[in-house]
């Protein structure tokens, strides 16, 4: 990942940082091109057909823009198997067993393609989030049609 990637990484890991502190939820996405862009949703976590329908938003505001890099990040709830990652919704419920909060992100620049990672946190006892820095996969990962960014991604890029 190139430094100009990792510095909008930054970026909008922090905005989402405060935004969970506030406690609000909602994904965001900035867009890199002829000029930048900073979306943000909040019902994107309330169903898929919101998630998806931002997604292909965001989509259209790159392509005007010409975009050439842009990173997507929203919160989730993980649940790590031997097998995979399965992800839900961040809720005001205490997190089960084997459950961690992690906010997580996919990038994009058009000379170094696709990155994915995430930033996990937990909350002190008073509910006060304390984030973690953030980690890149260093595997190979196949995301699920579901993995935040993934409409983006086929919208802007439809035959692979």
């Amino acid at each position: 990942m190139n430094a100009e990637t990792v510095t909008l990484l930054f970026d909008v890991v922090e905005r989402l940082q405060r935004s969970i502190v506030a406690r609000h939820c909602p994904a965001v996405v900035a867009i890199e091109g002829e000029r930048r862009l900073v979306l943000s949703d909040y019902d994107y976590l309330r169903d898929p057909r919101s998630a998806t329908l931002f997604e292909e938003r965001a989509a259209v505001r790159a392509q005007e823009i010409r975009a050439t890099r842009w990173v997507f990040a929203v919160p989730l709830v993980w649940v790590t198997t031997p097998d995979a990652v399965y992800s839900r919704a961040v809720s005001n419920h205490p997190l089960r067993e084997g459950e961690q909060e992690t906010i997580t992100w996919m990038s994009f620049h058009e000379g170094d393609g696709v990155d994915y990672g995430r930033v996990p946190y937990a909350r002190r006892p008073s509910g006060e989030p304390v984030f973690d820095t953030p980690e890149m996969f260093a595997v190979g990962v196949r995301p699920a049609r579901a993995m935040p960014g993934h409409t983006l991604l086929n919208e802007l890029f439809p035959d692979g």
